[in-house]
């Protein structure tokens, strides 16, 4: 306790940190006030039951902070931001330029890399914006808008997701910690209070060790995530030695870390994108005047709200994506590359393909447990609440996640400030 609160009287007593610290205190709350700003002509009613019957706009209401279920300004978030780096990561294996400008051309390629993501970020707000207006508006959410208002909405709702994307930047290079993650961590802790709310509302003494056990299964799971989170592999490095002159260099030993959670929580916004998009598809064309049309969507959500067929392959996409997302992210072979150009080798391995081929075989092993574990954290909440009956009773997913990695993240950059300054 004593180190920890050492540790915040020094950041307090540091200007620069401080400032640091404020501005991404400052930040947030302009967040939380654009978040409340709402498109005019809303049915907040009809928005609140229809987003209780959407788990697709449930996740995008997680990374907009809570901004789409108020239909504000900023309703889309950081979602088209986080889409478009996807698509851009996706794009590295097609293209062989933009995987050279990502992963070999240093941080001049990364900032290019961010600007392409930020181009595109553009197009895809408009489209989302288009999308969510014209759906709201089918649904009696929103008054019907004619084309002036409805190009002027699309402005300020793209306008909006600019705007927060520009602010995480901002968070990232003035602040401590990534914008982008804080921005939907603050969006993810703003609805605590009112899940606490619910919970009270449906208190009921006789179920108080059923709550014991909820808090107990609560701090187990946190702590699992948290030793997932930092779990890694390290594979043995040694550096040849290399003699000049009269001295000797190299001969020293290190190691490769491998993680054990390499892909983090993207797998499961793609798993989520997969199956839960058919199910905002059809409930659109549930409203068309066609009896065949309407008979197809009918079935398909039928299947889709079905909790077991819903359970099993959302597992399964998690598992697979996890695979997906490493391999597109982690190359074995420019790690191979890399180690032989510096002199390095994996002892008892060969440098080149076998060396290649090695991390390759470790990483995939270490993957089948982070997608497993991905997984089981993702259905997690459908098991709570099979159990409990009790919807505030739902822990894990991708809010969980999140909130660990990013708080995870947060205290390892506030350490390396403090340590930078103790020196």
């Amino acid at each position: 306790m004593k180190t920890l609160l050492d540790k915040i009287r020094l950041i307090w007593g540091d200007r620069t940190l401080k400032k640091r610290m404020l501005f991404v205190l400052g930040a947030l709350i302009l967040f939380r006030i654009l978040s409340h700003i709402p498109v005019p002509g809303i049915d907040v009613s009809r928005l609140q039951s229809f987003f209780e019957g959407n788990q697709f706009l449930g996740l995008l209401n997680l990374f907009s902070g809570g901004g789409l279920s108020n239909l504000s300004i900023i309703m889309l978030g950081v979602g088209p931001y986080i889409t478009a780096s996807i698509i851009m990561q996706l794009l590295t294996i097609i293209f062989p330029k933009i995987k050279a400008l990502y992963h070999e051309e240093g941080d001049a390629g990364r900032r290019k890399f961010a600007y392409y993501s930020r181009m595109l970020t553009v197009p895809l707000a408009i489209i989302q914006g288009f999308s969510f207006l014209t759906l709201l508006t089918r649904q009696g959410i929103i008054l019907p808008l004619g084309a002036l208002e409805m190009i002027t909405n699309i402005l300020i709702i793209t306008a909006g997701s600019v705007l927060l994307m520009w602010i995480g930047e901002l968070m990232t290079e003035y602040g401590v910690g990534n914008g982008t993650s804080l921005i939907i961590f603050a969006g993810i802790v703003a609805g605590i209070p009112q899940s606490i709310a619910q919970l009270s509302i449906v208190f009921d003494p006789s179920q108080i060790p059923l709550y014991i056990a909820f808090i107990v299964a609560a701090v187990a799971i946190i702590l699992g995530v948290v030793v997932i989170t930092e779990a890694e592999r390290p594979i043995p490095i040694t550096y040849a030695k290399r003699v000049r002159g009269a001295k000797v260099y190299g001969g020293i030993s290190t190691y490769l870390p491998l993680r054990v959670n390499q892909a983090g929580v993207i797998p499961i916004i793609f798993a989520l994108s997969i199956l839960l998009f058919p199910q905002l598809i059809f409930s659109f064309l549930a409203n068309v005047d066609v009896a065949i049309v309407k008979t197809i969507s009918a079935f398909a959500l039928g299947v889709l709200s079905n909790q077991w067929f819903y359970a099993v392959a959302y597992f399964l996409l998690v598992f697979a994506f996890t695979y997906f997302y490493t391999a597109v992210t982690f190359d074995p072979h420019m790690i191979s590359t890399n180690l032989q150009k510096s002199g390095a080798f994996i002892p008892g391995v060969r440098p080149g393909d076998p060396t290649a081929e090695y991390v390759t075989k470790v990483l995939t092993r270490l993957t089948l447990v982070g997608a497993l574990f991905l997984g089981l954290i993702a259905v997690l909440p459908l098991i709570m609440r099979g159990i409990t009956n009790i919807q505030s009773l739902a822990i894990g997913g991708t809010a969980l996640l999140i909130v660990v990695s990013v708080v995870i993240d947060l205290i390892k950059k506030i350490e390396a400030q403090i340590s930078v300054r103790e020196y």
